[in-house]
């Protein structure tokens, strides 16, 4: 299953987090890619809004991991950032995510070809941005294009364009 999304605002950005929360559910693995600044910390952002939970949603560059527990009962929101890690899973096993998934909704952004062996089932949101000269006549420097994709058998059947249309 694949929809994809174009975004033009940071707010609209936060919004389709807010609306991807509604699909997540406990052990749910989120995938995020995308260049420098293309928005995938401001789409986490939303992810916690909808998920309902306590704390700030930041970059966590420098601490690799945080966690945000549940304000509403729902799963708290584990959010990685392998930008600075090199490696693969075996790399990322000191930060126990095997451990945490089956609870949270673990998104961990810059981790293809470092987690997916997590889970059988993931959704990868890919975040394309317009690199280079913006032309002064169109305000198009902050337009995204998401594609959100879900593998695995948790994805099969669920229509992924009709909610993230919102």
């Amino acid at each position: 299953m694949e929809a994809r999304i174009t975004v033009k605002t940071p707010e609209q950005m936060k919004d389709l987090g807010r609306r991807l929360a509604g699909l997540l559910a406990p052990g749910d693995l989120v995938l995020l890619s995308g260049e420098l600044g293309a928005g995938k910390t401001t789409l986490t952002r939303g992810l916690g809004e909808g998920l309902g939970v306590r704390g700030a949603v930041t970059s966590p560059t420098f601490v690799i991991a945080r966690v945000h527990p549940s304000l509403v009962g729902g799963p708290a929101l584990l959010h990685v950032d392998a930008y600075r890690l090199g490696g693969g899973l075996e790399e990322m096993e000191d930060l126990d995510l095997d451990v945490s998934l089956p609870g949270s909704v673990v998104v961990v952004e810059w981790g293809e070809g470092k987690v997916e062996e997590l889970a059988e089932a993931r959704l990868q949101v890919v975040i394309h941005r317009a690199v280079g000269e913006a032309d002064p006549a169109v305000d198009d420097h902050d337009v995204r294009e998401v594609t959100v994709t879900g593998v695995g058998p948790r994805w099969s059947g669920c229509d992924l364009s009709v909610a993230l249309a919102g």
